[in-house]
């Protein structure tokens, strides 16, 4: 297994943990929870894959991707009360599914041919529309549109440093965990010291 692919199902699996605690959160059903799981695993690869034109979907065929997310439900289905409803678990594994689908997005981007730019958009998509979706269906305002949450942000500053430590040589491993741990930093920075954005 490639960095690239560990990456890839790591994602997928921390996701699928965010999406089955807010399921729980919201004291949704095994299903619900599964539905959810799903839709903030797979969301932001999905419209990343129809945007750039890739067929079948990355997660098509993929039975170890399903059994993570599986895993991932059943995980918090068997967690305690108090640890599954805790408002820092959510946010933690969030952040880290931030930071890994980021780096999945702009690598996947650049290997079908996209040019730098778009690859860093490509990137904030695949690590922010899962969430987004599963919020919207969650019936709450998506952490993408929430005043004072630097998300997407965070997802734009790891991708062009990304970029730009990969057009400077820098070894890719190297280059990757460095912008996954740059997103989780951001994030979890600015939740901490309230660091927002300016108001429209």
């Amino acid at each position: 297994m490639t960095w690239l692919q560990l990456i890839a199902y790591s994602g997928i699996f921390v996701f699928a943990i965010t999406g089955a605690l807010k399921a729980r959160t919201h004291r949704m059903d095994i299903f619900g929870g599964a539905v959810l799981a799903f839709v903030t695993a797979y969301g932001g690869g999905t419209v990343r894959d129809l945007l750039i034109g890739i067929r079948p979907l990355g997660w098509m065929n993929d039975y170890l991707a399903l059994g993570l997310v599986v895993l991932a439900v059943v995980s918090v289905f068997l967690l305690s009360d108090k640890l599954a409803r805790l408002p820092v678990t959510i946010f933690l594994t969030d952040a880290v599914g931030l930071g890994l689908f980021t780096v999945l997005g702009i690598q996947r981007s650049l290997d079908m041919g996209l040019n730098s730019g778009y690859a860093i958009i490509m990137g904030v998509v695949s690590a922010t529309f899962g969430g987004l979706l599963a919020d919207i269906l969650s019936n709450t305002v998506p952490d993408l549109l929430k005043k004072g949450e630097l998300y997407a942000t965070a997802s734009l500053v790891g991708g062009i440093t990304q970029v730009a430590l990969s057009q400077s040589g820098v070894a890719e491993n190297t280059t990757l965990g460095v912008c996954i741990a740059l997103v989780v930093v951001i994030r979890v920075l600015s939740k901490w010291k309230r660091i927002y954005l300016p108001e429209i």
